[in-house]
């Protein structure tokens, strides 16, 4: 009979490709992971693994029992989070993925709310972008994803939480005047600064200033906001800036913020989670208390411009 351990196994050592490196993620020794595989591979009647020096291969039927694997694991976790949260919420592990550019802007209000609501829960965060999670979220390696919508994949099921307006960061001088809308035509792209490829976050913008042609934009890249707004600061460039970011972006005097002209560019903030995932009442409870974070945020910078109607939706992330 083939056993979740056999398989969790084999997983470990299709997703590592070393016996030595799967058996010290599973915290086990090399000799009891290499000989429940060869049980696993007895009962299948099929090689599942070429064995090299320095390398494992996995043969054509060992890549489709790998991706069963994969499903069947994942949904044997989803059973054990079923038998655990039936009776309570938001109690005991959950393992939420975040994007980089809301990690550090949304968790400060709402981990100690988490906290205070709910004590029993033992959260493990996971910030990378969001192609990393929405996989690791499809694999059960996470319960749920707090990103800019849409998620992209038919597996995965979101909600909405708040819309979340971009403005435009650029330096301020003496003759700027920081009531005046602006169109996304009166940016220069040479001066467009953004982050680099692979965030989400460089997507919207590029899309909501597509018309101004993508082979002139700026070959410049940043891995974080804080180097973005520095260049700014410095008189580089400009940027878009998720108004969320504000706060603990925009605390130099150097820099000034425009609002868009109607209708604003803005990405959706929500949850996206399995959809066989039965944990749907603990992402409801976190979706309410992240929305009444969000809500009770502290007042913008005096740098930002009065707030406006409603915005306009931007890309996905």
């Amino acid at each position: 009979m083939i056993t979740l351990k056999q398989l969790r196994y084999f997983e470990a050592l299709a997703r590592h490709r070393h016996f030595g490196k799967a058996a010290r993620a599973c915290a086990v020794t090399q000799p009891a992971l290499s000989m429940q595989i060869r049980e696993l591979e007895a009962q299948l009647g099929v090689t599942l693994v070429e064995r090299r020096p320095n390398e494992v291969r996995l043969t054509r039927e060992g890549r489709e029992v790998a991706r069963r694997a994969g499903v069947i694991l994942s949904e044997a976790r989803d059973l054990m989070d079923y038998g655990r949260h039936t009776a309570s919420v938001l109690n005991g592990s959950l393992r939420l993925g975040i994007i980089p550019s809301i990690a550090p802007y949304l968790l400060p209000r709402v981990l100690p709310a988490l906290e205070h609501r709910y004590p029993g829960l033992d959260l493990r965060l996971r910030e990378t972008l969001t192609e990393t999670l929405i996989d690791e979220l499809v694999d059960g390696d996470l319960d749920v994803v707090l990103m800019a919508l849409p998620a992209g994949h038919g597996d995965v099921e979101t909600m909405p939480l708040f819309s979340d307006r971009f403005l435009l960061a650029t330096q301020a001088t003496p003759d700027l005047d920081e009531r005046r809308r602006v169109a996304p035509g009166e940016i220069a792209p040479d001066k467009l600064m953004l982050l680099e490829e692979g965030h989400c976050l460089r997507d919207q913008a590029l899309t909501y200033c597509s018309p101004l042609g993508m082979g002139r934009f700026s070959n410049f890249g940043a891995t974080s906001l804080t180097t973005v707004m520095q260049m700014v600061a410095a008189g580089y460039g400009v940027t878009l800036l998720p108004e969320i970011c504000t706060d603990v972006e925009v605390r130099d005097e150097r820099i000034a913020l425009l609002r868009f002209v109607e209708p604003q560019p803005a990405r959706t903030i929500g949850l996206a989670w399995r959809k066989t995932s039965p944990r749907k009442h603990d992402f409801e409870a976190l979706a309410e208390l992240i929305t009444a974070a969000d809500t009770h945020a502290p007042a913008r910078p005096q740098t930002s411009p009065p707030e406006a109607a409603e915005p306009h939706a931007a890309a996905p992330g």
